[in-house]
């Protein structure tokens, strides 16, 4: 079985499902145009089967290695990785000004779906890249910007974001790192560093990392963090990788999955550095390219997910076992209800999700291109659900995927683990998903809800045209959506933070279980004849839909009886 590029079903949702077209009606985006994202899509799917899903499986198995301090990356990666980098992929949505095409963080979404499920290790380094972009784009200085930026939207060289310490994960205020200053304008970065995707290659001639690191006398926690960008080799007066920086690749990670990509503990022992917007706001210029990485971990996740969908569905035909009960059916166990039921809800997640993701996309879009605060107000509210729940339900296909293949999902050679195993750590890395509720029904209700509610009554809308095609159906996505109004008010009235962060987690799950039956009904609306379409909307209603109401009542409980069960009781 060989990965095909979801092109027509990502350019579908553009066109008639998330009106993408708006886009090229603003200054900014006037040439990205449908034909445009049709033209883009179909060089980025070519390059995703054709020379990154090759490389998948070798990956896997052929990991990175470091020795003496140098790292070599999996067999094929760096000339796979050359081919992305000239095609121009990597600046793909960058400043022009610095080499960049220009284009839409939308059609950036559609790169990682493709790349990541063709090869989700390998698209871990330009996703880190064009963060990084990104970040100096919109905080560095002229000079960091003039130097830097070509070669990173170039792709010759690639970035990185060093947050995490030994001590210091989720609560980055506990970070240690170090800075001291020159006096010439540069900074001594000294401290370690852990979890550091590709930290060290040797894909690219230069790697610039963007280290959080404390001034001396700054305030203690989030408030006293400052950003530097600390290259692994010092440019020169031509701007050319000159002397090697005194920092090093101490150890590569043994992970549980995406063996193709270095994962570093770094160490930087007073290597130089160049301080990234100003001093105790680094976290301002770091989440610019958090956010950015937030919303590509999510499209990553479906992309790889689309990958696992596809392996399960075609393994499903061609399996015999037992009689099917379908006289007309192919004859493989894809025609048993179970594991149609399996293969139904993974179709239907991969849409719901990839929709989210990229109308999340579009609204950063059109929040950039017009200034307009609703827009970016919408696309703040939809950045953790595209994380969460595309990672979650990523994670949840790729499972199903291993049960569709039954004993032989669980034997490596099949592929169909390798995807379980990749996809787990997108739940935790570029913040766990629990963090991300909590930002949901914390930072992203703090308007009042009216984000949230702008939101809830699109469906509203989409519901009331549903009805005048199926009116069963409508009822049954209108009691959902009731459900979930009504614990959006009781979150919005809800002073106590901690009873709210009891029930962010369901309280995510349920909203975007309710834009996903909004995006699915939507496409069936949009396209009548297509009979599948309302088929995949039904199942989805019936079968996915019907959990909102219970993640609802969960959702507001309360924290009460999560602590109801004191330390020792749990851990007897």
């Amino acid at each position: 079985m060989t990965y095909r590029a979801p092109i027509s079903e990502i350019e579908f949702l553009l066109a008639h499902v998330l009106d993408f077209k708006q886009l090229s009606r603003t200054a900014p985006y006037s040439e990205v145009t449908i034909d445009t994202a049709r033209a883009v899509l179909s060089e980025i799917g070519r390059l995703a089967e054709q020379v990154l899903y090759p490389l998948n499986r070798t990956g896997d198995l052929h990991p990175a290695t470091i020795e003496n301090g140098v790292v070599r990356t999996s067999p094929g990666f760096r000339e796979a990785y050359r081919a992305l980098a000239q095609g121009g992929w990597v600046g793909i949505n960058a400043d022009p000004e610095y080499g960049g095409m220009g284009l839409s963080l939308t059609l950036l979404a559609g790169l990682a779906d493709m790349a990541a499920g063709a090869n989700m290790a390998l698209a871990l380094n330009p996703m880190l890249t064009q963060g990084q972009i990104e970040a100096l784009q919109n905080h560095a200085s002229d000079e960091i910007k003039a130097l830097y930026l070509p070669k990173l939207v170039s792709g010759v060289w690639t970035g990185t974001m060093d947050l995490t310490e030994p001590q210091a994960g989720s609560d980055l205020g506990a970070l240690r790192t170090a800075a001291q200053e020159n006096g010439d304008g540069t900074w001594r970065i000294s401290g370690q560093k852990i979890f550091i995707t590709w930290g060290d290659h040797d894909v690219a001639e230069n790697i610039c990392h963007m280290v959080l690191a404390r001034v001396p006398d700054a305030p203690v926690g989030t408030r006293g963090i400052s950003l530097f960008l600390v290259p692994k080799y010092l440019p020169d007066a031509n701007g050319n990788p000159g002397r090697a920086n005194t920092l090093q690749a101490v150890s590569l990670e043994h992970k549980v999955g995406i063996h193709g990509s270095p994962t570093a503990l770094m160490e930087f022992d007073g290597a130089t550095g160049w301080m990234i917007g100003e001093a105790n706001s680094g976290m301002t210029a770091m989440f610019t390219m958090m956010n950015n990485a937030r919303l590509s971990v999510g499209m990553q996740a479906v992309g790889t997910a689309d990958a696992a969908r596809q392996k399960a569905t075609a393994y499903a035909r061609d399996r015999k076992q037992g009689e099917t009960p379908v006289s007309d059916g192919c004859g493989g166990i894809i025609d048993h209800a179970d594991v149609r039921r399996m293969l139904l809800t993974m179709k239907t997640r991969v849409f719901a999700a990839r929709a989210l993701c990229l109308d999340t996309a579009i609204s950063l879009d059109m929040a950039k291109a017009t200034g307009d605060q609703a827009w970016a107000e919408r696309g703040a509210f939809l950045t953790p659900l595209a994380k969460a729940f595309g990672t979650d339900s990523a994670c949840e296909v790729a499972d199903l995927g291993m049960q569709v293949h039954g004993g032989m999902g669980y034997i490596e050679e099949t592929g169909a683990a390798q995807y379980l195993r990749d996809l787990r750590i997108t739940r935790i890395y570029e913040g766990t998903n629990g963090i991300q509720a909590m930002d949901l029904v914390s930072r992203k209700l703090a308007d009042g809800g009216a984000a949230a509610r702008a939101l809830l009554a699109e469906v509203a809308d989409t519901i009331s045209r549903l009805e005048q095609v199926d009116p069963d159906l409508a009822l049954a996505m209108n009691c959902e959506l009731e459900a979930m109004n009504r614990t959006t008010d009781w979150m919005t009235d809800q002073s106590d933070l901690n009873d709210r962060f009891a029930g962010a987690v369901e309280y995510l799950r349920a909203f975007a279980l309710t834009l996903g039956g909004h995006y699915l009904a939507r496409a069936a609306l949009a396209d009548p004849d297509n009979g599948d379409r309302m088929a995949l909307l039904s199942f989805f209603v019936r079968h996915e839909m019907s959990q909102i109401a219970g993640l609802c009542s969960a959702a507001g409980s309360g924290a009460a009886m999560l602590y109801s069960l004191d330390t020792d009781g749990l851990l007897t």
